[in-house]
């Protein structure tokens, strides 16, 4: 009898391996499973990789079991592991929910573990169809990655070096305990400064960041800017040649200029000297000078007699006395000769050369003429 039921059984794995291959195996239910309820629903996860993670493996929300995993396939982008695992319908969580992969024990199974994002951050909740992208997703180093990064460390790393690197340190630190001291404490300060400055720091990086920000929308403005510049650089570049020797002929202008600065350097002393008594008398003048000059312009009129002007024009009213007989008692009364450059007409001539007619005088009674008047003026009289 036991041969016949081994027989039966190995004929049945047989059977079962040959029609359905290993899906079928892994499709068989495991005892000790999740509770996955009446209504479960699927959630579609993706991995970058998922090592050796097989269907039917469990799926724990803060290491409670909540449902299995149902299928892994390849998904649409040819690169990605897409995982469909089914979770109780009692289980809520969120619609951002983040999913990894963990394991058991240090050889123990892989299972997928969902959680919550960070606090605060939850939106919605997570239902049946939805899915996990891979940037929401992440998994347990393998214990093969971690001993094969050991055994590269250990065997090409530098820990043969380390005793090397020991006695170097030793050796710079030795005798300059004061000097390192020193340094961690302008460290210690410079770090506590830094902290105690973080919000303007902060401020400042935003700003940079609000800043290329603009550049970056402004990015077709500034290309045209420069595409405009090149034409100006061009002709630069051509010219360089030219303005080479613009620059040493500045230069040795400017040395020409300093030789003629310092040799008539005592004649310029010398004229501001000279100048010096003429600046302090129109110092002097202070105030007087510009009076002056407001008379000067508007000669014979001060700037006072400008607010009796009414218009663009002013009108003058002279009387002009021109009584002849005015006249010549005016000229008889003064002591001086109206002609004394005239030959013969000086004080000392005793009398004209030539009479002068006696014409009667208007207004001067008498036989008086003009003849008279003049002769007695001038020094002389009738013959």
């Amino acid at each position: 009898m036991r041969k016949i039921v081994g027989f039966v059984a190995g004929a049945l794995l047989l059977t079962g391996c040959g029609s359905g291959g290993f899906d079928g195996v892994y499709n068989m239910p495991l005892p000790g499973g999740a509770d996955l309820g009446d209504r479960p629903y699927a959630v579609k996860v993706q991995f970058k990789d998922v090592l050796d993670l097989v269907p039917q493996a469990g799926v724990k929300v803060n290491d409670v079991p909540v449902g299995r995993v149902d299928r892994i396939d390849l998904a649409a982008d040819g690169w990605t592991a897409e995982v469909t695992v089914l979770v109780n319908g009692d289980v809520k969580l969120p619609a951002n929910a983040i999913a990894k992969l963990r394991q058991s024990a240090l050889l123990g199974e892989k299972y997928v573990e969902l959680a919550k994002p960070a606090q605060g951050r939850e939106e919605g909740t997570l239902a049946d169809g939805a899915t996990i992208p891979v940037e929401r997703t992440n998994r347990n180093p393998e214990v093969e990655e971690v001993f094969g990064a050991l055994s590269m460390l250990l065997n090409g790393g530098g820990i043969a070096q380390l005793q090397n690197i020991s006695k170097e340190l030793s050796a710079a630190l030795e005798g300059n305990e004061p000097e390192v001291k020193s340094l961690l404490t302008n460290l210690n300060t410079l770090v506590g400064e830094l902290d105690g400055h973080k919000t303007e720091i902060t401020r400042a990086l935003d700003g940079v960041n609000r800043l290329a920000g603009t550049l970056s929308a402004q990015r077709d403005q500034i290309g045209g800017v420069l595409e405009g510049l090149e034409p100006g650089l061009k002709v630069l570049s051509e010219q360089r040649t030219q303005l080479v020797t613009l620059l040493q002929s500045l230069d040795s202008l400017a040395d020409v200029a300093v030789d003629t600065i310092d040799k008539s350097k005592a004649d310029v002393v010398a004229d501001l000297k000279a100048l010096e008594p003429t600046l302090q008398k129109l110092v002097e003048a202070g105030t007087n000078l510009p009076n002056a000059f407001e008379l000067l312009l508007t000669y014979p009129f001060p700037d006072s007699a400008m607010d009796g002007i009414k218009g663009d024009y002013t009108n003058l009213y002279a009387d002009l006395d021109l009584n002849l007989g005015t006249i010549v008692d005016n000229l008889g009364r003064s002591r001086q000769s109206p002609l004394p450059t005239l030959p013969g007409l000086d004080g000392n001539a005793p009398s004209l050369p030539l009479p002068l007619p006696n014409l009667p005088l208007p207004g001067v009674g008498g036989t008086t003429g003009l003849g008279d008047v003049l002769g007695g003026l001038l020094g002389g009289g009738r013959r």
